[in-house]
């Protein structure tokens, strides 16, 4: 109790300085702070506000624009295409979130086990995510070339597995996909991991063997509980990332076959860049933002909880 008083009688006293002898004492933090402040206001405030502007309008680059209400918005609710792009890039959430995290963790966990020559699996695993994606989009497309020459299709044939389309397969090209973006990412998500396992007391394993559990039982209940931290955050940057899902499918399948992969993403550079349909993008866009939006919010409110494991 003592120390709360001490604590709420400090905030008080604090509170109570004069704004010119704040500003005085913090003046070289707000120094700093405002070219940061500055860019961050003309780059990331002023385009969002202006943007969701452009969504009542016919805005053109060159030429008079013209106020026309909702009706960018009432175009989107009945853009069967729009909703077939976001459906596909819900469906490439599902494909890609839960696997990135998983073999993520697993990578972690190899690198934590005190494997020998683990700097070393450390760099490769990690290489993929300094390695330039339009190489790796390359490589991808070649392993899944849906001919017999495609190096996949070539172990299929030995194994006596007929060769499969995959990129130009309306059912297979975004699962393909995914696997390339999962292949790109894990090595981030392992070091967001290897860095929460690093984390963790020794002495809460010990205490674990101890009591006679198994490694797995080790894992369940003391590893994987006290990774939730970790759980959340690499949960919102993969949801964030799937839903901006575009450059592979921009590389590899141009939003095809039958727009199978037309991510909402991709669909939005379309209207965009293509059509110049500048307006109609930003509709787009602020869709995806409230989508993102939710979804962070039911992450956040089942995975984000505070737990006491002490």
């Amino acid at each position: 109790m003592t120390l709360k008083n001490n604590n709420k009688r400090f905030n008080k006293t604090k509170s109570k300085l004069p704004f010119k002898e704040r500003f005085r004492k913090n003046a070289i933090v707000y120094i700093f702070l405002f070219p940061i402040l500055i860019h961050f206001a003309i780059f990331q405030v002023f385009p969002f506000l202006f943007s969701f502007v452009l969504t009542f309008m016919d805005w053109r680059v060159i030429g008079n624009s013209e106020w026309v209400g909702l009706k960018h918005w009432v175009n989107f609710f009945n853009d069967k295409l729009a909703w077939k792009a976001l459906w596909n890039t819900f469906m490439f959430s599902v494909y890609y979130i839960v696997p990135t995290m998983a073999l993520g963790l697993i990578l972690a966990l190899i690198i934590n086990s005190g494997v020998k020559f683990a700097g070393f699996f450390k760099g490769i695993f990690f290489l993929p995510v300094v390695t330039s994606f339009v190489i790796i989009a390359g490589l991808w497309g070649w392993l899944f070339r849906g001919t017999d020459n495609g190096m996949v299709n070539w172990v299929l044939n030995i194994f006596g597995v007929d060769s499969q389309l995959f990129l130009s397969d309306s059912g297979q090209a975004l699962i393909v996909l995914a696997g390339l973006s999962i292949f790109k990412v894990a090595g981030s998500t392992m070091i967001y991991y290897f860095a929460g396992l690093q984390s963790i007391p020794n002495q809460l394993y010990e205490a674990a063997r101890i009591d006679g559990a198994s490694p797995l039982k080790i894992f369940w209940k003391v590893t994987f509980p006290l990774l939730k931290p970790i759980h959340f955050y690499v949960a919102i940057i993969t949801t964030i990332g799937s839903f901006q899902i575009f450059d592979s499918a921009y590389l590899l399948t141009g939003g095809g076959p039958n727009y199978a992969t037309t991510t909402i993403v991709f669909y939005l550079y379309q209207q965009g860049f293509s059509s110049l349909n500048l307006s109609y993008a930003a509709v787009l866009s602020y869709a995806l933002f409230f989508v993102i939006l939710v979804v962070s919010l039911i992450q956040r409110k089942y995975l984000g909880k505070e737990s006491s494991f002490y």
